[in-house]
């Protein structure tokens, strides 16, 4: 039994992983900057939030997101667009130690 979720037309979802370190003398304008435009921003161009972790013990990054989209081409056609290319450089002021991947979707918690 695979742990992918299929979508509706056969195609598989993909999860776009973000990783990083808030900078700490950034926190608050980080915190406004994820809630406030970030977040909305790449659900508005079609990904959906799926998770957000914070790491309370050992050597990895203090943050990982997680963002769903229903396949491949999806992701492909947000990842490469102005909207979260400006996004992605802006989110880039506020960390440190910044990572992106595409994985397949699972149920299953990956780093």
């Amino acid at each position: 039994m695979s742990d992918e979720m299929p979508s509706p037309d056969g195609s598989r979802p993909v999860k776009l992983l973000l990783t990083f370190d808030p900078l700490p003398e950034r926190r608050e304008e980080y915190f406004n900057y994820m809630l406030g435009e970030f977040v909305p921003a790449l659900e508005s161009l079609g990904l959906t939030m799926a998770e957000a972790w914070h790491t309370a013990y050992g050597d990895y990054p203090l943050r990982l997101t997680g963002f769903v989209a229903p396949d491949a081409p999806t992701m492909k056609r947000v990842l490469v667009s102005d909207a979260f290319v400006e996004l992605e450089a802006r989110l880039q002021d506020f960390v440190e130690n910044y990572r992106r991947r595409v994985v397949p979707a699972s149920k299953r918690f990956r780093f």
